[in-house]
């Protein structure tokens, strides 16, 4: 495969990644100050804010590096290998984590929900996408390996 194949969706990659970047930059700090805002009484609520964005954004850039490594393994033409297989399992690991993490802070969610309703639906819909990477992830490691093993049952009847 030629090597500038797959060109289109490493940049595509680096630019969710860029952009996450810039949210947990400049957006991260806002949230965190609005849920201290709301009730002073309870201003310790910004670090728990602080601490579960970040630690969401860790597995997001992990399983993002994943996905450029499966991207090189396809323009090295070794996609159909154990290590494309590991990658994918890795993004799975790291989409229910984030799900499982996002889970974990909805009543940091649902605190914020009282001046702005719709921060429910957007954890909601963060959990749901993650889950369903990980779906996508597991579906296509389960067919990349049967993929491998009927490539490994082929070498070796000829």
């Amino acid at each position: 495969m030629k090597r500038g194949s797959t060109l289109f969706l490493k940049i595509a990659v680096i630019l969710i990644g860029i952009l996450v970047l810039a949210l947990c930059i400049f957006l991260v700090p806002e949230i965190a100050n609005y849920a201290a805002e709301l009730d002073q009484d309870i201003a310790y609520m910004k670090y728990p804010v602080f601490i579960f964005m970040y630690a969401a954004a860790i597995p997001f850039y992990f399983a993002l590096y994943q996905a450029l490594r499966l991207l090189s393994y396809i323009d090295k033409n070794i996609a159909f290998s154990q290590i494309s297989v590991k990658a994918l399992k890795n993004i799975k690991y790291f989409a229910i984590t984030i799900s499982i993490l996002y889970a974990a802070g909805m009543p940091l969610f649902y605190f914020m929900a009282e001046r702005a309703p719709g921060i429910i639906l957007i954890g909601l819909i963060i959990i749901f996408a993650s889950l369903v990477i990980a779906v996508f992830a597991a579906v296509l490691q389960r067919l990349l390996q049967e993929a491998i093993n009927i490539k490994s049952e082929n070498d070796l009847t000829v």
